[in-house]
């Protein structure tokens, strides 16, 4: 091997000679070195210095497929993202590719935030794994991809739900029976849908209380239509008693309208 052997590296003298140093198989074997012992800052040093050198060759693949390793291993998902598709669009055929599309689509997780904030992370997480399983439907990743996507999807659904609850707290009752409407359509499985019919019955409730009189006979009906419809698909629901009491309340209201 070159002069610069790792452990010839004792100061910050010797690590600023070896960067400078036109001796490109020197600085790959020490950054590899670097790399292995969990040294990730000097390990990407020495790899930023050595991309364009050995670019589509063996150790060029080896370099990239290492520097999203190397920011992955610093939590920094972002960047190791962008390595690792990077890593998959330079090498197809690697036998690394596989896994590396795995992992940029599994940071795109890791960026997606909670689900009362901006979820523009958490489509492309999306997007990243589904491209994924259409692309490695035999992988030994399949499952956890699937997994990963799954967890984003309810993120999404959740976030839809809270818009639809902010639009009832928001006394913006027009706009919350469309959302909750929109939500039964758009998720038909989804697990809240008890708790939607209930939200539905009472924002019905609460929209005809504050209508004018023409509109409210529609609404109070529409109230314990949404309460029927909860009572007949459960009929052990945990909002069967206050559901009970919002129909009650609508029957009463409604003969009082001529």
């Amino acid at each position: 091997m070159a002069i610069f052997g790792l452990a010839t590296l004792t100061s910050c003298n010797d690590f600023s000679r070896l960067v400078k140093s036109t001796d490109n198989e020197a600085k790959y074997e020490v950054a590899v070195d670097y790399y292995e012992r969990g040294d990730y800052n000097h390990a990407l040093q020495l790899f930023d210095l050595l991309q364009a050198s050995f670019r589509n060759t063996p150790k060029g693949e080896d370099i990239t497929y290492k520097t999203a390793q190397c920011y992955y291993l610093q939590d920094d998902y972002d960047v190791a993202s962008y390595y690792y598709k990077r890593f998959v669009q330079t090498y197809p055929f690697s036998k690394n590719a596989e896994k590396a599309a795995y992992m940029n689509a599994y940071c795109n997780y890791m960026l997606s935030p909670e689900a009362g904030l901006d979820q523009t992370n958490t489509h492309d997480a999306i997007k990243q794994l589904r491209d994924f399983i259409d692309r490695y439907p035999n992988s030994d990743s399949l499952s956890r991809a699937q997994a990963l996507l799954a967890d984003l999807n309810n993120k999404l659904e959740q976030k839809d739900y809270n818009i639809c609850r902010l639009f009832y707290r928001m006394e913006n009752y027009s706009a919350a029976i469309t959302s909750f409407e929109n939500m039964l359509k758009k998720y038909p499985n989804t697990p809240h849908r008890e708790e939607i019919l209930y939200d539905m019955a009472k924002t019905y409730y609460d929209y005809a209380e504050n209508s004018v009189v023409e509109k409210q006979r529609e609404r109070y009906e529409s109230c314990i239509e949404q309460c029927n419809t909860l009572f007949y698909l459960y009929p052990d629901s945990r909002y069967l008693q206050e559901a009970n009491g919002i129909a009650n309340k609508a029957r009463k209201k409604l003969e009082n309208i001529k």
